[in-house]
């Protein structure tokens, strides 16, 4: 009787890689972290302008009373992540971002922080608050945000937020520009800037940790980097609407 031939153990079998295989964890959070560096806002002419000092009294309150609506929207969006996270000490670290924002009491946190930048400028509180010199396309762009974190999947939600790995930087290019170039700003007003060092850097680092970990194929890594780069075009066409709202004449 003849004998048929044994079957090749899995060991002794050659297969490709699965098309899907995601890179190391460290390798993705590498290229995550080159997205955002090379992407990050403070390319943009108008803060280039800001930090060489280019920009005039009105400009800096054009941006300072729309930059305030995206800031007082952090919270909300945060909120909304916040829903999505299924771990109870999960939850418990991203509420410290809403915190870091609204403040643990009256007068408190980054919203009232930005409410002191404008007064330092010369915007009024009642009108920052009002929201009624907010321009078109800086609602579209924070709405959008918004709604992206309503929307999406509980890791690119939290992607998103990875631009928090460049805050720090440009904060603290804003704090040793701005006595240079602005010192008809009272420099208690920049008080937002030096709060954000800190928690920019804990933010961006535990937001990595969570989006690098949850990533498990090669399509759910493309798809935080997509929602990286999303964020990266928000708040580049927030400054694009502000840059074109401060120009001498321009509609408002």
């Amino acid at each position: 009787m003849t004998t048929a031939p044994a079957r090749p153990t899995r060991a002794a079998t050659t297969t490709a890689p699965p098309a899907d295989s995601p890179l190391p964890a460290d390798a993705f959070a590498h290229e995550l972290r080159g997205l955002a560096h090379s992407r990050y806002h403070d390319t943009h002419p108008f803060n280039v302008r800001m930090h060489q000092g280019g920009l005039s009294p009105a400009e800096i309150r054009t941006w300072v009373v729309n930059r305030f609506h995206y800031q007082r929207s952090i919270p909300v969006k945060d909120a909304l992540i916040l829903a999505k996270l299924p771990e109870p000490a999960m939850r418990r670290s991203w509420l410290r971002r809403i915190q870091d924002h609204d403040g643990v009491a009256e007068g408190e946190g980054g919203i009232e922080r930005w409410l002191r930048l404008g007064e330092a400028v010369g915007v009024d509180r009642a009108e920052l608050e009002s929201g009624e010199s907010v321009l078109p396309g800086v609602r579209f762009a924070v709405d959008g945000y918004v709604n992206f974190c309503r929307l999406s999947p509980v890791m690119e939600a939290v992607a998103s937020s990875l631009t928090e790995l460049c805050a720090p930087d440009i904060m603290l290019t804003r704090l040793e520009t701005f006595p240079v170039h602005y010192p008809w700003i009272e420099a208690p007003g920049l008080a937002y800037f030096r709060s954000r060092v800190p928690q920019g850097r804990r933010d961006g680092v535990e937001a990595l940790t969570w989006v690098t970990a949850w990533a498990r194929s090669r399509s759910e890594q493309l798809a935080a980097l997509s929602a990286l780069s999303f964020k990266c075009d928000i708040l580049w066409s927030l400054l694009d609407a502000v840059e074109h709202g401060s120009r001498p004449g321009s509609a408002r």
